[in-house]
């Protein structure tokens, strides 16, 4: 089973505004709400891979029960934790003249690490040898900054593989853990190692030296528009980005992480892995807001997807 967790979850309003200018009336063209949060985001999108999650994490006041009312009408699992406080809503502005992409995020509730802990004993008593935990986005006001070490190596210990999806000292955190999987865009993985990464190869090298220092089975590193980076232990492979007209970037690297974990939970080689996550990144990109593209979009996607080993 996948288990994906969202420890800062929250409604994301997604509004069209052509031309948006600064101190100044705009005006919205176009607008929707979907429940978000990065782990959010991946199980929307395992579900339309054809595979299960169970969607666990932090909710609060009535946008949390939106939250959760509006996952479980698309069919998915959850298991959230309520605290007092209200989840956050996230406002995520698209500019479709200067094609920019801004986003507005509240700050979302206070949660005390007994409450956090609490979530962790629940999740791993139910985890099982070989499931798959996804680890992913901002801490909620209050957390430690070593969470994500915590709840890593928890997981772990209970025969969890986990994928992390973090960046920063959230990062550098969970590291010490040693996860399954880390997938850093180029920028944090150069701010991780205080260098500038620009190039495949330079990217690569600094991948195998993160795997190498904390025992990491499998790095992939994002390169936006560029495509990504698929680091394994035996080898390595480029995945040049596919052109798509842009709806919305908001939520792409999570639609990668969620093929990720699909991908690993069917047992999908190098190559199938590759072709999955970067058509599912492409397809996601080419929605509004962040719902999660159909399959038949990412199928169509499949065969288009050039990659070659370094």
């Amino acid at each position: 089973m996948i288990y994906t967790v969202t420890l800062n979850p929250a409604l994301d309003k997604t509004v069209e505004i052509p031309s948006l200018t600064v101190d100044s009336v705009n005006r919205i063209t176009a607008m929707r709400t979907d429940p978000g949060g990065k782990g959010i985001n991946v199980s929307k999108v395992i579900d339309k891979l054809g595979r299960k999650s169970i969607a666990a994490g932090i909710l609060g006041g009535d946008t949390g029960m939106a939250i959760q009312s509006a996952l479980k009408a698309m069919g998915l699992e959850t298991n959230f934790q309520f605290v007092e406080g209200e989840t956050r809503t996230n406002l995520k502005v698209i500019d479709p003249v200067n094609h920019t992409n801004t986003d507005i995020n509240e700050p979302g509730v206070t949660v005390s690490e007994e409450i956090l802990n609490s979530l962790l004993t629940a999740l791993t008593a139910r985890l099982e040898e070989g499931d798959i935990v996804v680890l992913s986005g901002s801490l909620p006001k209050g957390s430690p900054v070593y969470t994500y070490y915590t709840w890593v190596k928890a997981c772990k210990e209970a025969g969890a593989k986990v994928i992390l999806d973090a960046d920063g000292e959230l990062l550098e955190a969970g590291l010490k853990a040693s996860p399954y999987l880390i997938k850093p865009n180029n920028h944090e993985l150069s701010k991780l190692l205080g260098e500038t990464l620009t190039t495949p190869k330079e990217l690569n090298e600094a991948a195998r030296k993160l795997m190498t220092e904390y025992g990491i089975e499998k790095v992939v590193v994002s390169m936006g528009g560029q495509g990504a980076l698929y680091v394994t232990k035996d080898e390595t492979v480029y995945a040049e980005g596919l052109k798509v007209p842009v709806g919305s970037t908001v939520g792409a690297g999570d639609s990668v992480v969620a093929a990720l974990a699909a991908a690993e939970e069917s047992g999908m080689d190098l190559e199938e892995t590759v072709r999955l996550s970067t058509a599912t990144g492409a397809a996601n990109v080419m929605c509004s807001g962040t719902q999660a593209a159909e399959y038949e979009v990412i199928r169509e996607l499949l065969p288009k997807v050039v990659f070659h080993k370094l």
